[in-house]
Formats: structure tokens, sequence, C-alpha cells
């Protein structure tokens, strides 16, 4: 079996659909050592920038030919776009703790830790700058956060089904909301978060800030 040939490997498969699992990925033709591929093309991104990121450089590190990668991404973009989507390093699990508030502080304390710890850290940081320069990469960075909103649904149809959310919420704002804050206070402000920040934030989000009445 040769690089051209198309990969029947677990990676090419859909595992989004059980639970835990990282964020479903479409099903794709893809090279034999797709994976070596997409882990080496995350791997040169954290280390050298999308600048330094090149096609030849993801085919000596993962060992194949750059003619195989070509053949299948045209473009770096497009091949950086293909490693978001379906690499390992930003995936994390689905919870299931039983309540809204518990599955939401899951999921926003993996937001924070993949913005805080490398490498992942390092991937998502760059990979964001990135986007903003291409517009070819930011179509592919759209398809990775709609593949994670299509993972983290489960999430709100088990709320809407507990009663603990209205049938018509938009599950995309409410994550929005909550990864947006993390985003803004660790990357672009830069700020330590409080000890208490995912619970604070998830809480505000689900019932506000406004005072609470008394009787």
């Amino acid at each position: 079996m040769d690089d051209e040939q198309r990969d029947s490997s677990p990676e090419s498969a859909e595992p989004g659909a059980q639970q835990g699992a990282r964020p479903p990925r479409k099903r794709i033709n893809a090279p034999r050592k797709s994976q070596e591929i997409f882990d080496a093309t995350l791997d040169l991104l954290r280390e050298k920038g999308y600048e330094g990121l090149t096609v030849e450089g993801v085919a000596d590190r993962a060992g194949v030919n750059k003619t195989t990668l070509y053949r299948w991404w045209p473009s770096k973009g497009a091949l950086l776009g293909a490693a978001l989507v379906n690499g390992t390093q930003l995936g994390f699990p689905l919870p299931d703790t039983g309540s809204l508030q518990g599955d939401l502080e899951a999921l926003l304390g993996s937001v924070v830790t993949l913005l805080t710890v490398p490498p992942s850290s390092d991937i998502a940081i760059a990979a964001l700058g990135a986007a903003t320069h291409s517009p070819e990469l930011a179509s592919h960075a759209r398809t990775f956060f709609a593949g994670r909103l299509a993972q983290e649904q489960l999430v709100f149809t088990r709320a809407v089904a507990r009663g603990e959310l209205a049938p018509d919420t938009d599950p995309a704002h409410l994550m929005d909301l909550l990864a947006g804050a993390a985003w803004l206070r660790i990357v672009f402000r830069q700020l330590p978060l409080e000890a208490d920040f995912v619970t604070r934030t998830v809480r505000t989000v689900l019932h506000g800030a406004a005072a609470r009445q008394t009787p």
C-alpha cells in the first residue's frame, strides 16, 4: 500500500458519535499515515508559526513525499485546515455529569486547559493568528468549530430533556459566551484566571449577574 491509497485506518472513521470521543470529524479520503501528517502539521505550526510552516517541512517530519501532500492538499492552508479538523492535539472529551451546569463547567474547563497548557495552547493561538490573515484557513477553522459544536449539541439536548433549558435555546450562542470569556481573558487580555473562573462564568451565562430580588 502506498501513500496515495485511501486510508482505511481509524483516523478516517467518525469516532465523534461515541461519548467521550474527540470532536467528530468528517469521513475523508486521505493518504496512508494521515494522522502522522496532521500531527506533524500542528507540531510545526506550534514550533515555527504559520509563516514558518511549509508543506515540505511537514513531508519531511511525517516521512512522506511532498508530492503526496500536494496531491491531497494543494496549499499549506488546506493542509493546516485538514489538520485542525482531523488532528488529535485539540480534542477533548464530551462530558456527561448529569447536569447542565456540570457539563458546561467541564466544557469550559477543557477550553481553559486547551488555551493554557502546551502544546495545545501554542497550536490554538498560532492557528487563531493565522486564520486572521488567511481566508482559506478561516474557512477551515469554521469547519473545525462547526464539528466541535455538533458534538457538544448532545449536552444541550440532554439539558432540554431534563427541563434545564428552553427548547429554543441557541447552543452556539451559549458556547460563544463561555469560550469567548476564556479566549478574551487568556489570549487577548493575558490575565490570570481566578480559581472560580469556570464556575462563576457558567453561572453568570446561565443565570445572569443581576441582583436577586428578595420577596
